[in-house]
């Protein structure tokens, strides 16, 4: 059973048999997080990818995803990447029914062995083909054996499984112990699967080894291995996470593969909480170690109510006794004379009180369990009682439990991942871009209309000007099908919105009819032009403007002729001339944008949704807002 403090020899026994069914794997990047945990990623066919995690004495087993791992490496983990990194998987083994076991990695003709040791401290150990330590994670010197570079890696092969059921059995008589703790300890087992196997063989855990039945025992043990092995059932229960049902244990949750079981039972791991020493938990670990605690406490105190109610019954007679007596005293005497007499008494009820509680008229008999009982109730009255408490800590039990089904689900981040447009040469001109996106272009000022015609003016676009003093020069940036729009847009940016307009005449021409040069005897101001030959006039031009959010290709604040604007938008407002400044509008544009945005939405696009950006688009003179 695999609980928050570790894994057993039984459940990296599943393991291994998980990893090596889905050989052939090769080792991609290795990483080291901190000091006690490293990560492999694994590559298998078709293109398959796994990610292992190891906490060296405590877990090891296949993850959804690794912790992101530091921008350096440490030198134990580039250690690894270059003896073992590319390598092929040639098996996993389990050493013994130890909490041990190794990857066998062939690379360029040799032969590693990568040891993961899950009890104690934990350590994790790179060998060569021999065994010979080629570098531990923690140099360690124990009595018994040395984990130091050069030094052979050795370890106990405690494994009942492989005995014959002659040495089994012998094992079994020269135990001086009952046959579940000979289990327990001698065949690397520990208690609940000590028990399972007990149970399955028919025999009693309590019963001693030397006469218990070694070959059922040794069955039922092959068996249970058997299972683990081939016949898997993962499980979440409150005691832990098993690779198979055991016992009558209410099951949480059930799993496809062990893998899934441990990457769901331990939370992700992450690298600020996995320190050397006694591992921290996360704190999803922590409610579930709250919840288990919560949950035994639950069930101690039910048996222990559930005992005191069979105590109270089998001594009915005894406590009626305790109850009449009491009670005829305390209406003759105080509860303080009452105790003293209870000392001296040879009486039988006398002789069973322990306490007495004056303030609660209640008095404390060992009745084989120390029971609390009031002597102004009936005996079934103080059954009740207990009753009460037993139903009681059965329903904070199944809260309890039901808790713990339901998966801890992490809040999502409000944060999205936003590709918010760049900044452009094009974007401290006035601008947009027509429903067949070719790009229109507008001066802000006469330095600005200088400029566009000047530098920006080609021979393919087209000049565009609302017939009405004080406008921005447009050039169109190639041909379009949507030359309203343009109309749409130069009649806007104009004084004709600033004059409370709503209509105007705007006329266009080309590029070579456009000059600087004046006639005689005439001046041309900064930012106007000439125009000579004909034009294509544009009549009765309906000013408005559409201000909206654009979430792709990218995010931005755009405006402009509202059927330019429309499609490319999440939400959008209309413009007309009005009463409000254009500060003033800008604000209120950004109200009822966000409006319409909900709360998470908002909450990411804070940064581009501003007044800043929306003033940008809003046309000189006065505006009034009208929903899209």
């Amino acid at each position: 059973m695999a609980t928050l403090q570790g894994m057993s020899g039984v459940d990296i026994r599943a393991i291994v048999s998980e990893l090596n069914a889905r050989i052939p794997l090769w080792i991609g990047k290795i990483y080291q997080f901190d000091d006690k945990s490293v990560g492999i990623r694994l590559n298998g066919e078709e293109k398959a990818k796994y990610f292992f995690l190891a906490e060296p004495g405590r877990r090891a087993h296949l993850v959804g995803e690794l912790p992101t791992p530091p921008k350096n490496p440490p030198s134990f983990a580039m250690l690894l990447r270059k003896h073992l990194e590319g390598g092929r998987v040639l098996g996993v083994e389990q050493l013994g029914l130890e909490r041990t076991f190794a990857l066998a990695v062939g690379k360029r003709g040799t032969t590693y062995h990568l040891a993961f040791e899950l009890f104690d401290d934990g350590n994790v150990i790179l060998c060569d083909a021999d065994w010979t330590i080629i570098k531990p994670l923690w140099h360690h010197r124990f009595k018994a054996r040395e984990v130091i570079p050069g030094a052979t890696y050795e370890f106990a092969n405690s494994d009942c499984s492989e005995l014959s059921l002659e040495e089994f059995a012998a094992m079994l008589r020269e135990s001086d112990r009952d046959i579940v703790r000979t289990l327990a300890v001698a065949c690397m087992l520990g208690g609940q699967y000590a028990e399972e196997v007990c149970s399955r063989a028919g025999v009693d855990k309590m019963l001693p080894a030397g006469e218990a039945d070694a070959a059922a025992l040794h069955a039922a043990l092959l068996d249970l291995l058997d299972q683990v092995a081939t016949r898997r059932e993962p499980v979440i229960t409150p005691s832990g996470c098993w690779p198979i049902p055991i016992g009558n244990a209410p099951v949480l949750q059930r799993f496809e593969t062990f893998n899934e079981a441990l990457g769901a039972f331990y939370p992700a791991a992450r690298k600020e909480e996995v320190k050397a020493g006694k591992p921290r938990l996360t704190k999803e670990e922590n409610i579930r170690k709250r919840q288990l605690e919560a949950i035994t406490g639950f069930e101690k105190k039910i048996e222990r109510y559930e005992h005191v109610v069979e105590r109270l019954y089998e001594n009915y007679t005894l406590v009626a006794d305790v109850i009449t007596t009491l009670e005829n005293a305390s209406r003759q005497r105080s509860w303080q004379e009452i105790e003293e007499i209870l000392k001296g008494s040879n009486h039988p009820a006398a002789q069973v009180i322990r306490a007495v509680y004056p303030a609660e008229a209640a008095v404390e008999v060992d009745i084989g369990e120390r029971v609390k009982i009031f002597i102004h109730e009936t005996p079934e009255q103080n059954v009740g009682r207990y009753y009460d408490q037993i139903k009681k800590f059965k329903k904070k039990k199944a809260g309890a439990l039901a808790a713990m089904a339901r998966a801890i689900v992490q809040k999502p981040s409000r944060k999205a991942t936003l590709a918010v447009q760049k900044k452009r040469w094009f974007h401290r001109f006035r601008w947009f871009y027509t429903t067949d996106n070719v790009l229109v272009l507008g001066g802000r000022d006469a330095s600005q209309n200088e400029e566009l015609v000047k530098r920006y003016m080609e021979g393919g676009d087209t000049f565009v000007h609302a017939d009405v003093h004080g406008a921005s020069i447009v050039i169109v940036k190639g041909t379009t099908a949507h030359m309203d729009e343009v109309a749409q847009f130069a009649a806007s940016y104009s004084n004709a919105w600033k004059a409370g307009h709503f209509a105007a005449t705007v006329y266009a021409a080309r590029p070579d009819q456009v000059s600087k040069t004046p006639e005689s005897g005439e001046f041309v101001a900064r930012g106007a032009f000439i125009i000579r030959g004909e034009r294509t006039y544009f009549r009765n031009v309906p000013l408005g403007v559409s201000i909206g959010l654009q979430m792709t290709p990218e995010v931005a604040v755009i405006g402009g002729p509202p059927d330019a604007v429309a499609d490319r938008t999440k939400v959008r407002i209309n413009l007309l001339p009005g009463q409000f400044e254009p500060n003033d509008t800008a604000k209120k544009v950004v109200r009822a944008l966000r409006q319409q945005l909900s709360e998470d939405e908002w909450t990411g696009l804070k940064s581009v949704l501003n007044t800043e950006a929306v003033a940008g688009f809003v046309p000189p003179g006065g505006s009034d807002i009208i929903e899209a």
